[in-house]
């Protein structure tokens, strides 16, 4: 017996959560499970498949439980994840993929930068894909990840049966379907979804001329738009990990920020661009032709709402970001102990002491006063795609007070608002169209970091009414999955329901203070490349 409740399950970098809606996108219940990171050293990040399939098994028992319903009130699942990359054998059994040759260790996390140097030789290579992730390959992509494995891990790379990003992972083990989502392929692995093919000659070029010669068996013969139906929906197995029915259909998934993308933008895709603002952040923006920005991912065919290019840009550090900047504070630990004894994160914490000495959200950019902080810890992701690139706190003083730490909090948010100007500035330079941000993403909950980025940008921010956008995106899957909607842009347009708007502030005076803090950013972020290009000659 179908009903009109279905379960959308998101795995980010800290954990599995699982949600259900009902056919209007009313959120009934949640839950969430943490998952382990491993992380050696700056540049490497490791997690565990089964590590991270039992909290999702968790996460939707504990969501059926608290919404007091029934296996049989499941009308269809949907997954989304990080764009992690899965290694495993024969049979699915894990493989490591490090030296430490721990096989439980068999995910290479998206913000794992071990592969710098072999996306670096990818993209001096120039092939003509290259022109589809914005003329320049990134780390945090499979391919470089991949020629990183089989030079360094020559076992494991040619023992492993299946490479799958996460989300495809997810669906196999829940289906026993080796059909990968359009998105996925399209998106981190160079699949030409406009062509519906594989480029050969890109892999043997870079090195992998193995996977070519296999037919690319090994990374997906089966390409699928996000929200077909897989296989015969759960399996057995997978179906009494989950508490659910056997047979309930599955929709083939997105990258969380992807579903970030359509659990918030419904019918205006082409004029709105999604913010994904979580551990990193992720800017998505579609139109009807494809349009090519450099330093932005893609245009990709189909990547997100079926039938639409998209752009795909964003920052490799933003809620982490923040939470460095908080962490190198020497207020910090009085900070996270005064947080915890109010049951708040130590960002919301801070958000509210910025507003509360403020005369408006808007006015809290005089926090920062002469602290400019360029947030680029894990590198630009865009529109620069530089992974060398450093974060730069500019103004610091002799302080070491809370005050002073909630000016850094500000000046951090700012940061990251200006970059996401620079990156609306860089598709609007070659034609795209951005009327509006839609945020979502855990990072962006505080009305403070609502205004200040729609502040910084001059751009409208809508945050949808909609409890967890992300996992409401998921869920759209499964509702599509099961034909409850003719297709995903009809459970987009159904269950996508009002935003509440932060208008740019227009105050000139304020406006003038954007003028002059972007400025300043820009300038050190020149400087910075200009001084690290001078330290790397000599």
């Amino acid at each position: 017996m179908a009903t009109d409740h279905y379960i959308g399950v998101d795995v980010g970098t800290g954990s599995a959560r699982a949600g259900i809606f009902r056919r209007d996108g009313t959120l009934v219940a949640t839950a969430k499970r943490d998952i382990r990171l491993w992380q050696d050293g700056p540049d490497i990040a490791e997690q565990s498949s089964d590590d991270i399939w039992q909290a999702v098994a968790a996460s939707v028992r504990e969501a059926l439980a608290e919404a007091d319903l029934e296996a049989d009130a499941i009308a269809g699942i949907g997954f989304d994840a990080t764009c992690s990359l899965v290694v495993v054998g024969p049979e699915g059994a894990p493989l490591a993929v490090g030296p430490h040759g721990d096989d439980e260790r068999n995910i290479i996390v998206w913000m794992d930068h071990r592969a710098t140097e072999n996306a670096q030789r990818i993209n001096r290579l120039g092939h003509r894909v290259l022109d589809y992730v914005g003329g320049v390959i990134s780390p945090e992509m499979e391919t470089p990840k991949l020629l990183w494995l089989k030079e360094n891990l020559p076992s494991t790379y040619g023992s492993a049966w299946q490479f799958f990003d996460l989300v495809d992972f997810l669906t196999w083990r829940a289906t026993g379907s080796l059909a990968r989502s359009a998105c996925t392929v399209t998106c981190k692995w160079t699949y030409m979804a406009h062509e519906s093919r594989w480029d050969e000659s890109f892999f043997r070029q870079i090195g992998l001329g193995d996977l070519a010669d296999d037919a690319f068996a090994r990374i997906g013969t089966d390409i699928v738009p996000a929200g077909n139906a897989l296989g015969a929906g759960l399996t057995a197995q997978a179906a009494q990990d989950l508490g659910l029915k056997p047979g309930t259909p599955v929709g083939a998934g997105l990258i969380d920020a992807h579903a970030g993308g359509i659990g918030t933008v419904g019918g205006s895709a082409t004029t709105t661009m999604a913010y994904v603002l979580g551990t990193s952040a992720c800017t998505m923006a579609s139109s009807v032709e494809p349009i090519f920005i450099p330093g932005v991912w893609g245009p990709y065919f189909s990547a997100m709402v079926p039938g639409l290019w998209l752009n795909e840009g964003g920052q490799s550090s933003a809620g982490a970001a923040i939470d460095q900047i908080v962490h190198l504070h020497p207020s910090a630990g009085e900070a996270r102990a005064l947080a915890e004894s109010r049951g708040q994160s130590v960002p919301d914490f801070l958000a509210e002491l910025a507003v509360n000495k403020a005369a408006s959200l808007s006015d809290a950019i005089g926090w920062a006063g002469g602290l400019v902080i360029v947030p680029d810890f894990l590198g630009n992701r865009s529109p620069h795609a530089d992974p060398d690139a450093r974060a730069i706190i500019a103004g610091l003083g002799m302080e070491r007070d809370r005050d002073n730490l909630v000016a850094h909090y500000v000046a951090g948010i700012l940061g990251l608002g200006y970059g996401l100007r620079q990156i609306i500035a860089a598709s609007r330079a070659k034609g795209a169209v951005i009327d509006t941000i839609a945020l979502s993403g855990g990072a962006g909950r505080h009305p403070l970091v609502r205004q200040l980025l729609a502040d910084c940008t001059r751009v409208p921010v809508a945050v949808s009414r909609q409890a967890e956008p992300v996992l409401l995106g998921s869920a759209m899957l499964g509702a599509t999955a099961s034909g409850s909607f003719l297709d995903l842009a009809a459970a987009m347009d159904a269950m996508t329901g009002a935003a509440d708007l932060f208008q740019p502030t227009r105050d000139e005076s304020l406006i003038a203070q954007h003028t002059q803090r972007f400025s300043a950013f820009e300038a050190l972020q020149r400087a910075a490349r200009d001084s690290r290009i001078q330290t790397t000659e000599t």
